[in-house]
């Protein structure tokens, strides 16, 4: 669908819940067609979503997340994996410890929950790896609770529309009091309310260029009627990956994945020239638990 075609705005000055109601029926016809977003994705599905998502494009995701439940559709399992079958699944999705805690967390629904993903907020906060977004994600699109759910997306537009600010501030708790005082009354609206407001801030309201104009809240936003000031805060600075630990711990990831079995350090030395860093970032894939060293030497996946 075209997020950039303009919508009915709301009339000038709105505020609270008939700005909710606006991004409802906005997001009815903007809302990108996502596959943990379909009415019959389960909650272990749409957990496993969350999960992938944090700081990866939607794009590499999704073939993943197909991927991923097509093999283990349940926490039982991906709990009865191991550990080295779940990193090479993971793939070049990045930060693979999201992988090792993803199993972690179908072993502790499996012992704590019976392989059910619980509705209850804080027992979801209680799993290994989930915190307070991913937990009021989880309870929101997975189980249909009204929640107020509060990522770097939400925080920005909420920055804009109520605040009249740039850029969001440091995440606090009053965020999701700010939020839940944009959701409509009605549970449903509410439940979609979430996730239309995320979508604004992927789609819409985006950091370096919001597209104003196809904005369905624009007359009443605080940030353009303030005219749309810059950000009062330092610069950004743009996170460069070529040459960092991160590229290198990938690499050396490559060689393992692509293994048969254990490999000699001589096999990772192609990996990267620069063998202090290759040996630093050996080494915390070794803390990490991403790799194990056996007596005689050799490197591989976590068996176990």
């Amino acid at each position: 669908m075209d997020s950039t075609a303009p919508s009915p705005p709301v009339p000038p000055g709105s505020t609270g819940p008939a700005l909710g109601e606006a991004l409802v029926d906005w997001y009815a016809g903007a809302a990108r067609d996502l596959p943990w977003r379909r009415p019959d994705t389960d909650p272990w599905a749409v957990l496993v979503s969350e999960v992938m998502l944090q700081q990866t494009p939607v794009v590499r995701v999704e073939p993943v997340w197909r991927e991923w439940l097509a093999r283990w559709a349940t926490p039982a399992a991906l709990a009865a994996a191991s550990p080295a079958e779940v990193i090479r699944a993971w793939g070049k999705l990045g930060y693979p410890r999201r992988a090792l805690r993803l199993r972690e967390t179908a072993v502790a629904l499996v012992e704590r929950h019976g392989g059910r993903v619980p509705d209850e907020v804080p027992a979801l906060e209680a799993l290994p790896g989930v915190g307070t977004y991913t937990a009021r994600a989880v309870a929101c699109f997975g189980h249909g609770q009204v929640q107020p759910v509060v990522d770097t997306n939400v925080r920005r537009v909420v920055a804009r529309l109520v605040h009249g600010r740039a850029e969001a501030l440091p995440a606090r708790a009053a965020d999701l009091t700010d939020v839940a005082a944009l959701t409509p009354a009605d549970p449903d609206r509410a439940v979609r309310f979430s996730v239309a407001v995320m979508e604004l801030g992927a789609l819409v309201c985006v950091a370096r260029t919001p597209r104003c104009g196809a904005c369905p809240v624009r007359l009443s936003c605080a940030w353009r009627l303030a005219g749309s000031p810059a950000s009062d805060g330092p610069p950004k600075r743009v996170q460069r990956f070529a040459g960092t630990d991160r590229q290198v711990r990938g690499r050396l990831l490559d060689v393992l994945r692509a293994a048969p079995g254990p490999v000699p350090a001589a096999a990772l030395e192609p990996a990267w020239d620069d063998a202090a860093q290759r040996s630093r970032c050996l080494d915390s894939l070794l803390v990490d638990g991403l790799v194990e060293q056996l007596p005689d030497g050799r490197f591989r996946l976590p068996a176990g």
